[in-house]
């Protein structure tokens, strides 16, 4: 999801990369789930996230589809968030205590807040949002060990594959009607999302997408 922002307005002024210490250590939470509530249909998923919550519940795209996740437009392209139910808009993962019952297998953003990610010509960053999360006098971690992801070299480089992706979609769709337009988000959601990954997920990611890219004419 794209946001127009400026960024000496929401962090404190660096950019950070996965071997960088940052204050974002946010002590366990303390019980507090302020970051799990109202946040409406902006915890969108990638297709990584798809796979571990599909391999962490025991379940399907559908599965997920039926209790904790819906389909929103994104960029003009229809992609995956997780749902907010109740009176609080809580995500549906949460447990009576307020802990998140999926936290060793959590989507991207839950695992990056309270950072954020700056994308460039080579990659990404990450930055420290400061206004984001209530709890005070964050400890200093690194970054690597914040995500806390096994294979961290290999997530980046898919995490900048998909957002260049994404980007390309984005700039070809005001050339589809809406019926062609229709035609590229089911194959979208079926080729990278309903599919299961049945090897190495960043292996078979790389595979399918530049066959997807091949495809639809874009440059590999």
């Amino acid at each position: 999801m794209k946001r127009d922002i400026d960024l000496k307005e929401i962090s404190d002024g660096k950019l950070y990369t996965a071997n960088d210490m940052v204050k974002a250590d946010c002590h366990d939470c303390v019980g507090c789930s302020a970051c799990c509530s109202g946040m409406g249909e902006s915890i969108v998923l990638d297709p990584y996230d798809i796979h571990q919550l599909c391999n962490g519940l025991q379940t399907d795209f559908q599965g997920l589809l039926n209790q904790y996740i819906e389909l929103n437009m994104v960029d003009g392209l229809i992609l995956p968030n997780l749902k907010m139910s109740g009176a609080k808009e809580q995500c549906g993962f949460l447990n009576q205590e307020g802990r998140c019952s999926i936290h060793a297998f959590r989507p991207g953003i839950c695992r990056m807040f309270p950072l954020g990610r700056v994308y460039g010509d080579e990659g990404f960053q990450y930055f420290l949002q400061i206004h984001e999360c209530p709890v005070a006098n964050k400890g200093k971690v690194k970054v690597k060990k914040w995500l806390g992801i096994p294979d961290l070299k290999g997530y980046e480089r898919y995490i900048t594959l998909w957002h260049g992706f994404l980007k390309d979609c984005e700039q070809h769709l005001q050339e589809l009607t809406a019926e062609q337009l229709q035609v590229l988000t089911m194959f979208l959601l079926r080729s990278f999302y309903q599919t299961p990954y049945v090897t190495d997920f960043f292996v078979e990611f790389e595979t399918r997408l530049n066959q997807v890219r091949g495809q639809l004419n874009l440059d590999v």
